[in-house]
């Protein structure tokens, strides 16, 4: 048997055990500082358990929660490297709390995102000499932004986008650094894109949106090599799109240039941007046609094109088997019939406010994963087909100021994911059917989903960035006003908007089995018949507008169990009785909302109801009623009481011509003497 060599022993037994024990700790002035920072925090909210890890009893901060330390090698011990500490506080907190911070000058990664800090930046930030990547976005940061990160030599990635810095634009910069990663979003930088952005040649995200800058889009900046993702959207750029931002070799993923003051026609080269997922031009005032090499980026997910004055009648055709998710054409100047060579699995298509004309086309039907359809503001003509009727995934259907005929069809009952439907300023008439009703399930509280906006993940080699834009918001008349309805909370919404159309009949009772709704404007049509009593159902209802049509009867009691109502408007119509009290009705106040009907009463307009009237004394009460009560005693004791006094003057023959007359003039004095004492 051989005997192991006890020195040898010792040594494995020092290496495999001992050494990572020793190395891992974390040297003393690291923990403390991370310990002050927490401490910091404790004592302006004491309620904070996220670090709770932290703390003095722990052998090594390299255990701790959100702390990253580099390995330790026989030479050296563990140091702290990465701290992630985003998204840590709810409330309001001063910057000057991360100064213990600063003092870890081993620290190469930093991500302070979405707290809430408020202030200037430490000054001992400039310790942090080793930093690849430092994220302070979507704080309350304030001042100017601190340029000695930029000679930073191993910084790589730079974002402080969405806070409240400013930019010295007199300021010659000549970063040491080679960033990958930039963003100045809503940093207050003015004048042109800034000259040294330009020695960046490695950058592969740029984010400048939401300042101030002006002047055209560079050369350079078309020209690099490894951008994926640029963003300049919300800004006053000028001048038309340099035709190498689209060349072939181009890797842009992301182009966002929304909200600028660009011109011309796009470039007929763009389709050969092919590596583009998300395209975002609206806002500007790009004409001309859309070119047709568009529908070859075959990795386009979101196309924004609206708000521009784009024109022409033949739209691109894009691959039916395409990624295209979004697409919005929306406020240009199209014409034409409207559009169909679209992906079959698009889910929102947006083609209001154009020119387009004619019926509804039958195939839109092949786009089977509509879920949001935009065609308001156009001279569609025509009745709603059924082929519309069979995208049953449709969530938000928008015809609204068309030139639309015909009745509401029983078959719009096939949608029923419907949240929103606004067939308003049309000419359909007819009746609303008790089948479309009953099968909007989508307006009923049974389904539920909520959406988040839209927001896209790129790989970038070895980077990779989330971003996420939010699309247009949906314009729909809501308590009397335009307004938009942000695209992130879209599904909050249920929307049934049927007004300034030529429907007659009684208002179904089955519409209040859509409980979800929030608004209902069923206005400016012809219905008729008493108000149902089950639209007190309505438990979401906020805006409830049945003005203009020819209803009668009362306002029903059930209207004080909508809790939510803010918007009421009954006005002209035949309605009757007093406006119920009690609940939110009480705050419906604006005489306005109940003007021109037959005879409403109530507090809210402050007319009287005739059993609101004050009680009065007993003895007026007495004297109201004497004046009717001789009235009619002397109506009737009148004649009698002539005849028969004639008839004895006659019978006593005594009769005088001239007497009755005076006797007729005392009789029929008395009572109008009572009648004004009355008064």
């Amino acid at each position: 048997m051989v005997m192991a060599n006890p020195s040898l022993l010792l040594q494995s037994f020092f290496f495999f055990f001992l050494l990572p024990c020793l190395s891992s700790s974390c040297p003393e002035y690291q923990k403390q500082a991370l310990l002050q920072f927490k401490s910091s925090i404790l004592a302006i909210n004491s309620s904070f358990h996220t670090l709770d890890s932290w703390n003095s009893s722990s052998s090594s901060c390299c255990l701790w929660d959100k702390v990253t330390c580099s390995s330790p090698s026989t030479s050296t011990s563990s140091v702290v490297i990465e701290l992630h500490l985003s998204n840590l506080f709810a409330r309001l907190m001063p910057s000057n709390l991360l100064a213990p911070l600063f003092l870890i000058r081993s620290l190469r990664v930093l991500s302070l995102s979405s707290n809430h800090l408020s202030g200037e930046l430490p000054e001992e930030i400039g310790n942090l000499t080793k930093l690849n990547s430092l994220d302070l976005e979507e704080n309350l940061l304030t001042v100017e932004i601190p340029f000695r990160l930029l000679d930073f030599k191993d910084l790589q990635s730079l974002l402080l986008g969405g806070n409240s810095l400013t930019w010295n634009n007199n300021m010659k910069l000549v970063p040491k650094c080679s960033l990958l990663r930039l963003s100045l979003r809503s940093c207050g930088l003015q004048g042109e894109i800034p000259e040294w952005i330009s020695t960046q040649t490695n950058l592969s995200l740029l984010d400048l949106s939401m300042n101030q800058l002006h002047g055209p889009l560079p050369q350079w900046l078309a020209e690099f090599q490894t951008l994926s993702g640029l963003s300049l959207s919300h800004n006053k750029l000028s001048g038309s799109l340099p035709t190498a931002l689209f060349r072939s070799s181009q890797l842009l993923n992301i182009l966002a240039l929304s909200h600028n003051n660009f011109s011309g026609e796009l470039p007929k080269n763009i389709g050969d941007a092919k590596s583009l997922i998300i395209l975002m031009l609206d806002g500007n005032n790009f004409s001309g046609p859309i070119p047709q090499s568009i529908s070859q980026i075959s990795n386009l997910v979101l196309l924004d094109l609206s708000r521009n004055r784009l024109s022409g009648n033949i739209f691109p055709v894009f691959d039916p088997q395409g990624n295209l998710w979004y697409a919005d054409f929306s406020s240009n100047q199209f014409s034409g019939e409207v559009p169909t060579t679209f992906p079959l699995d698009i889910e929102t298509l947006a083609l209001g406010g154009n020119k387009f004309s004619g019926a509804l086309p039958l195939n839109l039907k092949k786009l089977r994963n509509l879920e949001r359809l935009e065609l308001q503001d156009n001279n569609i003509s025509g009745e709603l087909p059924n082929s519309l009727l069979q995208i049953s995934h449709l969530r938000v259907l928008n015809l609204r100021n068309n030139s639309l005929q015909g009745s509401i069809p029983k078959t719009l009952s096939n949608l029923q994911n419907l949240r929103i439907l606004d067939l308003s300023s049309n000419n359909l008439t007819g009746e609303i059917p008790i089948e479309f009703v009953n099968h909007l399930t989508g307006m009923t509280p049974n389904l539920t989903s909520q959406t988040s906006g839209f927001s896209v993940l790129i790989t970038l080699s070895s980077n990779f960035f989330s971003t996420e834009f939010a699309v247009n918001e949906l314009i729909v008349n809501w308590k009397k006003y335009k307004q938009g309805l942000s695209s992130h909370y879209i599904d909050m919404y249920f929307l049934l908007d049927l007004s300034n159309n030529q429907l007659s009949s009684e208002i179904p009772a089955s519409l209040g089995a859509l409980k979800a709704l929030k608004m209902l404007n069923l206005s400016f049509n012809k219905f008729f018949g008493k108000i149902p009593a089950s639209l007190g159902d309505l438990q979401n209802v906020e805006s409830l507008d049945l003005s203009h049509n020819k209803l009668s009867g009362p306002i029903p009691i059930a209207f004080t169990k909508l809790q939510q109502l803010t918007t009421l408007d009954v006005s002209n119509n035949k309605l009757t009785g007093q406006i119920p009290i009690g609940g939110q009705m009480n705050a419906m106040a604006d005489p306005n909302f109940y003007a021109n009907n037959s005879g409403l009463c109530g507090v809210q307009i402050r007319v009287s109801c005739p059993k609101d009237l004050p009680p009065t004394p007993k003895l007026q009460e007495h004297d109201n009623k004497e004046p009717w009560i001789l009235l009619e005693a002397v109506g009737i004791g009148y004649p009698v009481g002539l005849i028969l006094t004639i008839g004895i003057i006659f019978l006593a023959g005594y009769f005088n011509p001239s007497s009755p007359s005076n006797n007729r003039r005392r009789h029929h004095h008395h009572p109008h003497r009572l009648i004004r004492q009355r008064i």
